[in-house]
């Protein structure tokens, strides 16, 4: 598996000087190195370590058969931040979720379940949460499962210790730490929404992308084309993990309205080309924003669709198709295959240098924690000024 995946670089990549490097010398400099190694992820840190001499970012080691442990248990999540408290967990803030998909609710959200922020968790399928170290002993194993939650509730407009308390009893379905992250990234991503239409008063669209595979295309026409009229729109890439639709999403971006219908009474009007943005544009980046998520926003900056805001992107633009990088254990050597070029002049795009934003707006990590968001904020600022003079030159 060492010498396919030196093997595969060789042969596969993308620049047939290896960028400088001499592949032959890293070959004699990491094989003594494989007489030692006594598992897969210890071959896996070699093949890293060996590709990582190229330093392009989509040359990466997918690992493999790895040693597993089956019979331990899983952690259990309820899809809510909760606080522990004297007598039990306090239930603080249960994830928010796309209104229109009730399937992808938090566990504490589905139809059925008798559960609010505020209530207090006290028992577990009847064990008290005050008698376990933290409620997490409590959901352990219990992923995938249904558990009895004993909450106490207290009163609609009882204040003060002597408040009425009321026992509820209600049934849900416990996930594992993956759907929790992914509902506690559903969250943030209503968040954001949320502060969107708040301030900018409901004249900015806002959606965001995790990668750019098929699930994405589905999110992009679900949101986009519910928000096509809005005054002016956020396409928010931050975290963006890649895959390959940039594409079809700029196309959709460059078509351009050039006719438009009106009846005779009313003010409804039809444009043509249908369905057509037709405000001022946003895109947001970070460090984060990687491989086509970067490839959409160096797109949006060439054609000057809008201003790219945020931070540098990560710089991954040599792509791969992933046909030759199969080892023997179905592991992956990824061999960075097709470098991305700029058709005008002939310049390598993205790889090493990432996408500068057109507005470097950088989000604090303490200012973050605390529910800031420097560059969505900015990303509003800057479209309502585009927006309030556009109405100024119009009048």
């Amino acid at each position: 598996m060492f010498a396919n995946a030196w093997r595969l670089h060789r042969d596969h990549f993308y620049d047939r000087d290896m960028r400088g490097a001499d592949w032959l010398k890293i070959r004699e400099k990491y094989r003594p190195l494989v007489e030692r190694v006594s598992d897969r992820e210890e071959l896996n840190d070699i093949l890293a370590q060996m590709m990582g001499e190229l330093g392009t970012l989509h040359s990466q080691i997918r690992p493999g058969e790895l040693r597993s442990v089956d019979d331990t248990s899983r952690p259990g999540f309820l899809g809510a931040v909760l606080a522990t408290e004297p007598g039990g967990a306090r239930i603080v803030h249960i994830y928010r979720s796309y209104a229109e998909l009730p399937s992808e609710r938090s566990p504490l959200a589905q139809p059925g379940v008798d559960a609010r922020e505020g209530d207090l968790i006290v028992a577990v399928n009847g064990r008290p949460v005050s008698e376990a170290n933290d409620i997490a002993e409590l959901l352990s194993g219990q992923a995938g499962e249904q558990v009895l939650l004993t909450l106490k509730r207290r009163e609609p407009g009882a204040a003060g210790a002597a408040a009425a308390e009321r026992e509820i009893k209600t049934v849900v379905k416990v996930v594992d730490a993956a759907r929790n992250g992914e509902l506690r990234y559903g969250d943030w991503e209503e968040g954001r929404r949320a502060v969107v239409e708040k301030t900018g008063g409901g004249r900015i669209g806002y959606l965001h992308l995790r990668a750019m595979g098929p699930a994405d295309i589905a999110v992009f026409a679900r949101e986009f084309y519910a928000q096509f009229d809005r005054e002016a729109l956020i396409i928010d890439v931050r975290r963006n993990n890649g895959g390959n639709i940039d594409s079809w999403i700029i196309e959709k971006l460059l078509r351009k309205a050039w006719a438009f219908w009106r009846p005779r009474y009313g003010n409804r009007t039809d444009y043509n080309m249908q369905q057509t943005f037709r405000g001022p544009l946003a895109v947001l980046i970070d460090e984060r924003t990687y491989s086509d998520g970067e490839t959409f926003a160096a797109g949006v900056k060439r054609l000057e669709l809008g201003p790219l805001i945020g931070m540098r992107t990560a710089g991954a633009g040599v792509w791969l198709d992933d046909n030759n990088t199969r080892l023997s254990d179905f592991g992956n050597a990824r061999t960075a295959q097709y470098p991305l070029f700029e058709v005008a002049n002939g310049e390598l795009l993205v790889e090493n240098r990432g996408v500068e934003p057109d507005i470097v707006v950088e989000n604090p990590p303490h200012a973050t924690y605390e529910g800031n968001d420097a560059q969505l904020e900015t990303a509003i600022r800057t479209l309502l000024g585009k927006l309030d003079s556009k109405r100024e030159s119009s009048r």
